[in-house]
């Protein structure tokens, strides 16, 4: 099951106890899933379709709080190569389709004559009990959300642009950086940030689904911050390493050329020390001379070795 089903099957659980509030989500399910039919002059019914089971029995029971009506359900199969079930709740014109669908804004009447509805109704979202609905009736709607633990994504997906815009701006009235983009025939309300995806969980009430993306932020933190150190622990060793040989190189190009002995005596233990332990840090050095002595004092040392086998190279290469 994916995150995205999880997340639905969750909101698909909370059902307010507040009449209004279950409208302002019914008005989002509708607005974001739902087809109208007209079926004769200002005769019209609606169908919403899901494949999820969960929605459908929500939405089943949220028209029938709100209006007292029972919707006609057909399960069809959703192709031949799937399993998956399509859910088709249906309201007549009969059943008071226009009635609703005047009650939850998608239409309006005037003179006789019915309307598109192409903004979010002010009254939906009014107060944050309504805000919240709304948008958990939105995602319910054509929603979806990435695994977390592969990327942090959630989206809002409508056809007309107008609906978008009002969706963003109600998303955005929470500081949550929602943006939009066209994707094919689609205009995709999302947004990017995990903190505000989390948010945005929070305000719908999938809570469960919160904890599991911020256990999945953890572990992703963790693991970036292991990473790094080591990381940055093997760039300080191949640091040390190539500043060894190099050491290491001009020690024995010395020896080669002229003998330990062409060395002052104040250098011939750090030499032989550079030359037996490959691997150590000049800190380690400076701890196992007969007198310790600092990491300064130590690479002061090879430093003056470094120099004087340049300039022994210079000499002869004249």
């Amino acid at each position: 099951m994916s995150f995205s089903v999880q997340v639905k099957n969750e909101l698909a659980r909370v059902i307010s106890d507040n009449p209004r509030v279950q409208l302002s989500e019914l008005s989002a399910i509708i607005r974001m899933s739902g087809t109208l039919k007209l079926m004769g002059f200002n005769k019209l019914s609606f169908v919403i379709n899901t494949e999820n089971p969960a929605i459908a029995r929500k939405v089943f029971k949220l028209i029938k709080n709100c209006f007292g009506i029972a919707p006609e359900i057909k399960v069809n199969r959703l192709s031949n190569l799937k399993k998956n079930y399509i859910y088709a709740l249906s309201v007549s014109y009969d059943q008071g389709a226009n009635d609703i669908l005047e009650k939850v804004g998608i239409i309006e009447k005037e003179n006789e004559k019915l309307s598109w509805v192409s903004t979010i109704p002010k009254r939906m979202v009014s107060r944050q009990d309504g805000k919240r609905a709304y948008l958990r009736g939105a995602f319910l709607g054509s929603g979806s959300v990435s695994d977390p633990s592969k990327t942090y994504h959630l989206e809002f997906s409508t056809v007309n642009i107008e609906i978008s815009h009002n969706l963003k701006k109600l998303i955005n009235s929470y500081q949550l950086n929602a943006k939009i983009v066209t994707r094919k025939n689609n205009n995709v309300v999302y947004i990017k940030e995990s903190e505000h995806i989390t948010d945005l969980l929070n305000l719908m009430g999938a809570y469960n689904a919160l904890m599991y993306l911020e256990d999945v932020k953890i572990k992703k933190q963790m693991r970036n911050d292991v990473n790094r150190i080591v990381n940055c622990e093997t760039a300080n060793l191949n640091k040390t390493v190539d500043t060894s040989m190099r050491q290491i190189d001009c020690i024995n190009y010395i020896i080669e050329k002229r003998g330990l002995d062409y060395l002052p005596e104040n250098l011939h233990e750090i030499a032989k020390l550079r030359v037996e332990n490959l691997d150590m840090s000049l800190k380690e050095l400076g701890e196992i001379m007969e007198k310790p002595l600092g990491k300064s004092g130590v690479n002061h040392r090879l430093k003056k070795i470094e120099k004087m086998a340049e300039e022994l190279k210079e000499k002869i290469e004249k």
